[in-house]
This record gives structure tokens, C-alpha cells and sequence, in this order.
């Protein structure tokens, strides 16, 4: 009898282990989130390049929302040759992304951001002193190859450095890749104000300005920016592009992405003529492009914690997707009501929205995939090929857009038909398993 009784008492001790252990799995699980324990902080380089994407921004935005008007006044250019000039800037920045990439792979980011940087200097030097057609266009060339060279060393530098950053602990990579939008775009929301006073001076004050910040950038980062980056390797450029193209999960990225810059690339193209309908002038798109700048700095992140807290980025990217159709079909829907003045203008507004919502969603989910997807030590190239090949659909779904505002359809039809890309790109993208047969992965 008294040896039984003791029996009881070694089950008893044992039970009351297994509950502790599930608290603590469940802390660990919230920590990460910022749900339970605060942040851990970013480390040094990833503070250095997102508030390098902060300078990038500030320093071109200064300058180019007043180029089309120096051009057009100033230099006495026509219109069809501004638009020739801007297009140019576009191709030799977004089309040469891959290269900037690839030699980042190559040579590391400290040379390709360095040299980048110094072109930018001498492109908005020499444009604020251009006064013919052919200096112009040198100029523009210059200034979009700097660009072709430093933000995808920048990019997949980040993007590499947050993968690396949830593996140890840290936040999401989403939420990192969340913050090094936010801060592009507070850039792009400050540029045009530093652009706006100096132009009361003059032009060439403007692209000095410009200058100056890019000056700043490069002597901070010639100081800052480590001459090799541990756990980095250095892949020849050689070999490199015909396993990319043959990335059915990548190509299928690129196309999906693609899909919500062109929805985007909208602000420019329809919702002007939507504005002009409504409201009789374009004046309210400035309001209409301050509301979705705003949106992004102040919702950005917590719209990217909601995500990664419910969603994977498929998913994620999935409903950004259909945020984005759903603004297009909610400008179509109204159309036929024919409301003008400030009632036809919240169909417009209520576009800009979802699409900035749509965005929140999308650009943070695509950029977290890109080290799944990237060939080992080609996290560069395939950062700067999702530009580059984002940038071709954009060109060319532009063109179609265009056509299609001007072939004197039924004013919801184009609005519908736009609804449909973002709609149909769900499909594009790559399923979790896409991942898993595309070779080594960087960050793994």
C-alpha cells in the first residue's frame, strides 16, 4: 500500500511540463511580429541603404517633375520630342537594370553604387547647364544609366541583408523590404518640394540641388559602404542570363509584377483623362497624387505587418492584385452615370486608393520572393531583370492603353479591359512549390 502511493506523486511531478512549453513557442512566434517584444533593431548596412533609398529619391525628384516644362519652354523642344527625351530616360534607367545587376554580382555593390553615384553627379550637372537638343539627350542618357547601376546593387542588397535578418531573428523580410518603400517614397514626396523652391531661382539651380544630394550620397557611402559583404560571393556576369530566361517561376514574377506597375503607370496615363472629364482641367491629380503618397508613407507598414501576419506572398500579391482590378472596375462601373464636379471625382479618388492598397501588397511580397527564385550568387541579376523585364510589359501595355483611351470606345471599356490585366495576372504567379525546383536560392 505504501509503496503505491508514491506512484502517483512522479506522474504528477512530469504533468505540469508539457504547459509551459507551448507559452513559450507562442511567444516566440509573436516576438517576431512586434506583437509581444520590441523590434530588434536593423543592423548598421540596412539602415545605411534605406536611407540611401531616402537620398535617391529626394535628389531625382527635385529634378524630374520640372524637366517636360525646361524642355518644352527653355530648350524650345516639341512635344513629340520631349516625350522621346523622357522615354529615353525611362529605357537607359529600367531597361539596363539588368546590367547594373549582374555587375553587382560581379564586382559587389561598393563600385557599382560608387560609380553610379558619381554619374548622377555629372548627369544633373551637365543637364542643368544643357541648352541643345543633342547635350539634352546626354545628359538624360547619363542620368538613367546612374540609375541603371545603383538601385539594383541597392536592391538586392537589401534584399539579401533582410533575408539574412529574419534568419536571425529579426523582422520579416517583408517588413523590411515594406520599410525601404516607405522611404523611397517619402523621398519622392520631399524632392518635388525642394524642386518647387528652387525653381524659383532657376532650372540650373534645380539640377545643381540635384547634384549636390548625390554628392552627399557618394561621400557618405565612399566612408560607410564595407568593401565586401560577409557571406557574399562574387559570380562572373558570363553564363548568367540563359538560366534566367528558361526561370518559368521567375518569368512568371516578373510578369505579375509587371502587371501591377503598368496598373500603376495609370496615374500617368488614364486617370488624367478621367480627371479632365470630371472635373473640366487636370488640376485635382496633384491633390490625387498627394493622397496616394501619403497613403503609402503612413499605411505602408501596417499594411505589411496585417499581411505577414495572415498571408503568405502569394497570397499577398494576390489580393494586391485584385485591389488594384477592383479600382479599375470601380471607375468603370461609374462611368455610365456621367457625374461630373466633385461627385466624379470620387470614382477617381476611390481608384487611387485600392491602388495604392493594391501596391502596399504587391511590391513588398514580389521583392521577399526574388531571393527564393534568384540562382545561388545571382541575387542582383534577377533583381535587376525583374525591373528590366517589368519595364518591357509596362512599355508595351502602355502603348495599348494608349490606343485604346484614343480608338473612341464606350469611356468604360478601356477602364474594364485595364480591370482585366491585374485580374489575369493572379494566375501568373509562381505556386510555393515554384520555388523549391529553381536550383540554389540565395539566402538559403
Amino acid at each position: 500500500m505504501t509503496a503505491s502511493r508514491p506512484a502517483p506523486r512522479p506522474a504528477q511531478g512530469p504533468a505540469p511540463r508539457p504547459d509551459p512549453r507551448p507559452a513559450p513557442r507562442r511567444l516566440r512566434r509573436r516576438s517576431p511580429r512586434g506583437a509581444a517584444a520590441p523590434p530588434v533593431p536593423l543592423p548598421p548596412l540596412l539602415r545605411l541603404l534605406i536611407a540611401t533609398q531616402l537620398a535617391f529619391n529626394v535628389g531625382f525628384f527635385a529634378v524630374l517633375p520640372f524637366l517636360a516644362g525646361h524642355l518644352g519652354g527653355a530648350v524650345g523642344m516639341a512635344g513629340w520630342l520631349v516625350g522621346f527625351v523622357l522615354g529615353l530616360r525611362t529605357f537607359s534607367q529600367q531597361g539596363l537594370f539588368v546590367v547594373g545587376g549582374a555587375l553587382a554580382d560581379r564586382h559587389g555593390i561598393r563600385p557599382v553604387v560608387l560609380a553610379g553615384c558619381a554619374l548622377r553627379v555629372a548627369g544633373f550637372a551637365w543637364l542643368g547647364y544643357a541648352e541643345r537638343t543633342w547635350t539634352v539627350v546626354g545628359a538624360v542618357l547619363l542620368i538613367g544609366f546612374a540609375a541603371a547601376l545603383f538601385s539594383p546593387a541597392v536592391e538586392s542588397e537589401v534584399a539579401w541583408q533582410a533575408v539574412a535578418f529574419e534568419k536571425a531573428g529579426g523582422r520579416p523580410r517583408t517588413r523590411v523590404l515594406a520599410l525601404f518603400t516607405v522611404a523611397g517614397q517619402a523621398g519622392a514626396f520631399v524632392g518635388p518640394l525642394l524642386g518647387a523652391l528652387l525653381l524659383a531661382v532657376d532650372f540650373r539651380a534645380v539640377c545643381l540641388a540635384g547634384a549636390g544630394v548625390f554628392v552627399l550620397v557618394l561621400a557618405g557611402h565612399a566612408l560607410l559602404l564595407p568593401r565586401r559583404v560577409p557571406g557574399r560571393t562574387r559570380v562572373p556576369v558570363r553564363g548568367a542570363v540563359a538560366p534566367l530566361l528558361r526561370d518559368r517561376g521567375f518569368l512568371a514574377l516578373c510578369g505579375a509584377y509587371g502587371a501591377c506597375l503598368l496598373a500603376y503607370n495609370q496615374l500617368y496615363l488614364a486617370l488624367p483623362a478621367e480627371v479632365e472629364r470630371a472635373a473640366g482641367s487636370q488640376a485635382p491629380l496633384a491633390w490625387l497624387f498627394a493622397l496616394s503618397s501619403v497613403l503609402v508613407v503612413t499605411a505602408q507598414l501596417p499594411v505589411t505587418r496585417w499581411a505577414g501576419e495572415r498571408l503568405d506572398p502569394r497570397r499577398s500579391m494576390a489580393a494586391g492584385l485584385a485591389l488594384i482590378a477592383a479600382g479599375f472596375a470601380l471607375v468603370a462601373a461609374a462611368l455610365p452615370a456621367g457625374r461630373t464636379g466633385a461627385a466624379g471625382l470620387l470614382p477617381a479618388a476611390g481608384f487611387v486608393v485600392l491602388l495604392t492598397l493594391g501596391q502596399m501588397l504587391v511590391v513588398p511580397a514580389a521583392r521577399a520572393r526574388v531571393p527564393d527564385l534568384a540562382a545561388e550568387g545571382r541575387l542582383g541579376l534577377y533583381t535587376g531583370a525583374l525591373s528590366s523585364v517589368s519595364g518591357l510589359v509596362v512599355l508595351l501595355g502602355s502603348a495599348a492603353a494608349g490606343t485604346l483611351l484614343d480608338a473612341g470606345l464606350p469611356p468604360a471599356v478601356p477602364w474594364l479591359l485595364l480591370a482585366a490585366v491585374p485580374a489575369a495576372a493572379v494566375a501568373l504567379l509562381p505556386s510555393a512549390t515554384a520555388e523549391e525546383g529553381t536550383g540554389g536560392k540565395e539566402g538559403r
